[in-house]
């Protein structure tokens, strides 16, 4: 399963959710046993990470899961374009699938 590519927007010192399915062959993939990461960086190749989503699964038997930043988080990121990617995997890292790439704009926040 290659990675879908999704780009996203984050408001600046608000709290920001993203839900979704994760789907193989038309089918929603069962999550029991996978766990969810997320990680949010200035330039593909930075080592350091901007922010770190918190992931979780929703609903194992549907697929479903999220990727979560509070409104700290937010308000700390510089506005601009970053990119990310979600990875489901299990214990060990002994499978690792990269579920969703793409980019994310974070946009600066007036009221403060």
């Amino acid at each position: 399963m290659s990675a879908g590519t999704y780009n996203i927007t984050i408001d600046q010192g608000a709290d920001f959710t993203l839900n979704f399915t994760v789907k193989e062959d038309g089918t929603a993939k069962n999550l029991t046993s996978y766990s969810v990461r997320a990680d949010l960086r200035k330039k593909k190749e930075d080592s350091l990470t901007a922010v770190q989503f918190t992931g979780s699964v929703v609903n194992a038997s549907n697929g479903t899961a999220k990727i979560v930043l509070t409104n700290v988080q937010t308000k700390a990121l510089t506005a601009g374009l970053y990119f990310y990617d979600i990875e489901i995997f299990t214990a060990s890292d002994a499978e690792v699938i990269r579920v969703v790439q793409g980019t994310a704009n974070v946009t600066r926040e007036i009221t403060r």
